[in-house]
């Protein structure tokens, strides 16, 4: 038995690109590092990306160790949910919210929030997602199957965490070049401001559906 299948279930191929597939499909965290990228650049964002992989890492470990407690527990689920929403509607309100600013000077690195505010803000974004969780446990329970090891579920788990960051940095970092930051210095506003509305429309839905279990 080699090493590769010694940490590496034979399916995980078809796990990395499942994986791979779903980030190309952009969610609130996408839109919220798009309207801190935007601003921020990297120096603004990293922070949000660290706390993003941590959500989606926590996330996964839960999948492995076990989910049950939001699948015997739906009450709390449907509360992560809704707190979610509010999060969302409130990040979405701050970039609506966003004045003016230049992009190109001295002055807009120094201004960006520090770490521990972008890593609680990712963090925050990404748990309070609780679909992530029943997304992590889908793909690896049906791709993975019963015959998969502990070891092959942590090295899946560790594999999909670092996707994740590596692929939320070169984000921020396609949005921070010169060129595409030039592009943006006009249009930032515009750039927040429909980043702010996707969240709001995310939270918004979330709050609509729930009001709608609660009447019916």
């Amino acid at each position: 038995m080699s090493l590769l299948s010694v940490l590496f279930p034979s399916v995980f191929p078809a796990l990395a690109l499942a994986h791979f597939v779903a980030l190309l499909s952009p969610g609130p965290d996408f839109f919220l590092l798009v309207g801190y990228a935007a601003r921020y650049r990297m120096r603004g964002s990293t922070g949000l990306c660290v706390g993003i992989a941590i959500g989606n890492g926590l996330y996964i470990l839960l999948a492995i160790i076990g989910w049950g407690i939001l699948r015997q527990r739906p009450l709390l689920f449907t509360v992560i949910e809704l707190v979610g929403a509010l999060y969302l509607l409130w990040i979405g309100s701050l970039l609506i919210r966003s004045r003016p600013q230049t992009l190109s000077g001295a002055d807009a690195p120094s201004t960006c929030p520090g770490f521990s505010k972008q890593l609680l803000l990712g963090l925050g974004s990404s748990l309070l997602n609780p679909k992530n969780a029943l997304f992590y446990l889908a793909l690896m329970t049906a791709l993975l199957g019963p015959s998969v090891t502990l070891l092959q579920q942590a090295v899946s788990g560790i594999w999909m965490t670092s996707v994740v960051l590596v692929w939320d940095l070169l984000i921020v970092m396609f949005i921070g070049l010169p060129q595409i930051q030039r592009r943006l210095t006009r249009g930032i506003l515009w750039v927040e401001h429909i980043a702010g509305g996707v969240l709001i429309v995310f939270g918004g839905a979330i709050v609509l559906r729930f009001l709608q279990s609660i009447t019916f």
